[in-house]
């Protein structure tokens, strides 16, 4: 329990916290006939309403039927965008004519008076034509193939104007030390302010309040908004999920919320974003969210995460709350009169329960590209999810228009938070790089280093020791997987950190290291985001009761590469800074031919072939043997995936055969299995009820939305006789439910706590399943099995002691927690089925054990009489 934050306005008694990873009592949701007396304390309110939606809980139980085509776009087919939005050649305005889109009726924004989606283009279009202050820029398309809308306000520069001030951001970013002592940043350098808005596509408001602002921005003559924008660029993302927008939904087309992604980028939204905040280098974010009466605006409660210079970013971001929440109580709404609540700020109001310990969040993944003060803002009133169905027109019409408000309201205070403190903003800015690229030690928040910030108490404080540098080690005798290695080389880079290659090999630590190692060197502007994606990271199970959401996710144990950290930078050896990976296709110019299967590209390569008709065998441990025959096919696949194909004289044993999946499971993994290259049909407990077409696939995975017991009788007939020749591959408890009710393995689940998520240690048998297996798993809501019948193998196990590498995993009710877990089979299998009590495709996150999947998934096609 964190201690109590002294408030003299607003007191906050220590209380219990729940269970379950819910916001405190305060922030309940807006309901029809609010409490019309002031505020309680948080401790105080006896019947909280349902948790917000912002943070939902991680696990998702609906079966995905997301389009393959969203799958498509995001892995890299979708159409470029109109012009590099980090284009430093032109200047401002940058004015161009977007195409209308077709008028959708059926746009979810229409009913709530607010802007649909096709009106937007139009909008922009008149919002250019006001002056020479606003610019339209195409940053992308989203999975389900819409535009993606930034627009720049700022006065009028020439390009050699534009120039200058991307010479000075460059300088601020790679030269921190001299930035801070420039005389010209200091005074002719624009701050960025980024304004992100409806990233969950049902909380719409963020959108109308932006486009209001832009107008008003456009056509102001007061002197406040000629120094504002003289020497500021406020960049508005319109709407970060379009496909939400129009259908109402949290998630995009591929059925992910862009909220969660920021360390994996695996969609084109995500992506999106991520490159205006390394191209524009914001010092201040606002991400527009909905909904939470009274309004929260960030800062969060602990666990703060360890790798930010979190000093600097609690003193801008509590200092501009205090600005926003002004606002916001100032526009005169109160809960007598409409329902609304005064607004609150987690940090100074909460105990804990809203945090920002994983960077998967907008405002925590910006503070890594030099943001100093980011907030997630939750606008009052609900409107969406069952008041969208429930409630009249009129009174979300109502609900709505407020909303805007207090999102103008916060957008306002922010600008002018960003005209009075520009000079200290970008002072902080330059001094997170500094740091980074000094190798200076972070500073712990105190009353003394923030001074302004009540209530700072040692739960607020967390760093972390950096290491020298990082080593990716080239060679497969010395990482899991050569194209994962790739992977991971070119994420960084895109994530704007700077990675080396060694044009020679070296020595340090007594330990040889190839040449061709990439190498992390930790002084850099930003090592906190190089830290935060390859360290083990932290078991904080002791340190709060429950997450909001994950809580481990290090790249460097989950994506299936070898890293090390390094005493010291290495002498002798020339490193290179590289801006891509080197390719890894290759193909044997002689023999026959191996493919290992550890990789997700290596599954996608080997689906390509079969398809093609390639006749491919399986060896003993696990990798394909590509006949010489098939050398051309081999090369077309070496280079669509980046794979090597090496010379063999394994004969293989088993045949393989093309692979087409009937899969109930969440759009994390549905991606995933799309992303190696499986064919894929979505099915569900209604879609087998409608009756199915069996003998269209091979084998059936399950996670979530298939419940047996739901199933009709011609259901479960239809089911039970494609059992009886093919197999299952089940994950989590939905899919080992689903084994027990069909008798197909004898092994009972036991479910851990449903709370507990993080990277764990397991131990692999080395079978044709698991070889080559990384040592290392992720899961959320552990499962795993005991009472195993004689023909169960144990594949994958919990490692002994405490296998909780980082993350929070306690026990729910004296039981449920790692103790139990060690040592128990994380993974099984048999005749019939194989089944997961990790999570190897959550998300689309831990590319490591995507194999895992692809390795079972070609097993259990082939099983045949499993019953």
């Amino acid at each position: 329990m964190r201690t109590t934050r002294t408030v003299p306005a607003r007191p906050v008694p220590a209380r219990p916290v729940p269970a379950r990873p819910v916001l405190l009592t305060a922030l309940a949701l807006t309901t029809v006939g609010s409490c019309s007396s002031p505020r309680t304390p948080p401790s105080r309110i006896p019947n909280p309403g349902p948790p917000p939606v912002h943070r939902q809980a991680a696990l998702d139980r609906n079966a995905a039927r997301t389009p393959a085509s969203a799958a498509q776009r995001a892995l890299g087919t979708a159409e470029a965008p109109s012009a590099a939005i980090g284009d430093d050649s032109r200047g401002y305005p940058r004015r161009q004519v977007l195409t209308p889109d077709p008028e959708n009726p059926a746009d979810k924004s229409i009913k709530l008076g607010l802007t649909p989606y096709h009106a937007i283009a139009p909008k922009l279009n008149a919002l250019q034509a006001l002056g020479d202050r606003v610019s339209v820029e195409i940053a992308g398309r989203s999975a389900g193939g819409h535009r993606l809308y930034l627009v720049t306000v700022t006065a009028p520069e020439t390009t050699g104007q534009a120039r200058t001030q991307a010479r000075m951001r460059e300088l601020i970013e790679n030269a921190p030390a001299l930035a801070a002592k420039s005389p010209e940043v200091r005074k002719s350098y624009k701050a960025p302010v980024f304004f992100n808005n409806n990233i969950h596509g049902n909380e719409w408001e963020g959108t109308d309040a932006s486009l209001k602002l832009i107008e008003r921005l456009a056509t102001a003559t007061d002197a406040r908004t000629r120094d504002l924008l003289s020497h500021s660029r406020l960049y508005f993302n319109i709407t970060a999920n379009p496909d939400g927008r129009i259908a109402g939904t949290r998630a995009n087309a591929g059925g992910f919320d862009m909220n969660r992604d920021f360390v994996t980028a695996s969609q084109p939204e995500t992506r999106a974003m991520r490159q205006i905040m390394v191209d524009k280098q914001p010092a201040v974010l606002l991400d527009l969210h909905g909904y939470v009466n009274g309004t929260l605006i960030e800062p969060t409660t602990p666990p703060h995460g360890e790798n930010y210079e979190y000093d600097l970013f609690l003193k801008n971001t509590y200092a501009n709350a205090l600005r926003m929440e002004a606002a916001v109580n100032g526009l005169g709404h109160t809960p007598a009169k409409d329902g609304v609540e005064p607004a609150q700020i987690p940090f100074r109001d909460q105990e804990e329960g809203w945090d920002d310990w994983p960077p998967i969040f907008t405002p925590q993944y910006a503070a890594f590209h030099g943001t100093v003060a980011a907030h997630t803002v939750e606008i009052p009133m609900q409107v969406n999810n069952n008041a969208y169905n429930t409630l009249p027109q009129t009174e979300l019409r109502r609900r709505s228009a407020i909303n805007v408000d207090v999102a103008g309201a916060a957008l306002r205070a922010t600008l002018d938070f960003v005209r009075e403190r520009r000079t200290s903003l970008v002072a902080d800015q330059i001094e997170v790089f500094r740091r980074g690229a000094a190798g200076a030690a972070q500073v712990p928040v105190s009353a003394e280093t923030v001074p302004g910030v009540p209530g700072i108490g040692p739960e607020d404080v967390y760093t972390t020791t950096f290491p020298r540098a990082y080593v990716i080690p080239a060679g497969t005798g010395a990482q899991r997987s050569v194209p994962a290695a790739a992977r991971l080389v070119d994420h960084l880079l895109a994530n704007d950190v700077r990675v080396s290659r060694a044009d020679r090999s070296f020595r340090l630590g007594g330990r040889t290291y190839a040449k061709g190692s990439y190498v992390v060197d930790m002084r850099q502007p930003k090592r906190g985001l190089a830290n935060v994606l390859l360290a083990d990271g932290r078991d904080i199970s002791a340190e709060v009761s429950a997450m909001y959401d994950i809580s481990g996710w290090s790249l460097g144990r989950l994506w299936g590469a070898a890293v090390e950290t390094l005493p010291r930078m290495p002498y002798g050896s020339a490193l290179r800074p590289v801006r891509a990976a080197a390719p890894v296709a290759y193909v044997a110019p002689r023999g026959d031919l191996r493919l290992r299967l550890d990789d997700p590209n290596e599954v996608a390569a080997l689906n390509a072939l079969l398809r093609q008709g390639v006749e491919v065998r399986r060896a003993a441990e696990g990798s394909a043997i590509v006949p010489g025959s098939a050398r051309r096919q081999a090369v077309a696949a070496a280079r669509a995936h980046d794979v090597a194909f090496h010379a063999t004289k394994l004969a293989g044993t088993a045949p393989l055969h093309r692979t087409r999946v009937a899969a109930a499971v969440t759009a994390g993994e549905l991606f995933a299995l799309r992303e190696m290259n499986f064919e894929v049909t979505p099915v569900s407990t209604a879609v087998l009820n409608a009756g199915f077409d069996w003998s269209s696939v091979d084998v059936l995975f399950v996670s979530a939305g298939l419940e047996y017991g739901d199933l009709t009788a011609p259901a479960r007939t239809a089911l039970d006789a494609f059992l009886d020749g093919h197999g299952l591959v089940g994950r989590g408890a939905i899919g080992a439910a689903l084994n027990t009710a069909t008798g197909l393995l004898a092994a009972k689940p036991v479910e851990g706590n449903g709370d507990a998520n993080g990277v764990v240690r397991v131990v692999n048998s080395g079978s044709t399943l698991m070889s080559g297996a990384p040592g290392h798993g992720f899961v959320y809501a552990p499962v795993w099995f005991t009472g195993l019948g004689p023909n169960v193998r144990v594949e994958q196990a919990y490692a002994t002691g405490n296998p909780l590498v980082s993350g929070h995993w306690r026990a729910a009710d004296g039981s449920g927690g790692p103790a139990d877990a060690a040592g128990q089979a994380s993974v099984v299998s048999g005749p019939g089925a194989v089944l997961f009590g990790t999570e190897p495709l959550f998300r689309d996150h831990p590319k490591g054990e995507f194999a895992q999947v692809g390795r079972a998934l070609f097993s259990m096609a082939q099983a045949s009489g499993t019953r």
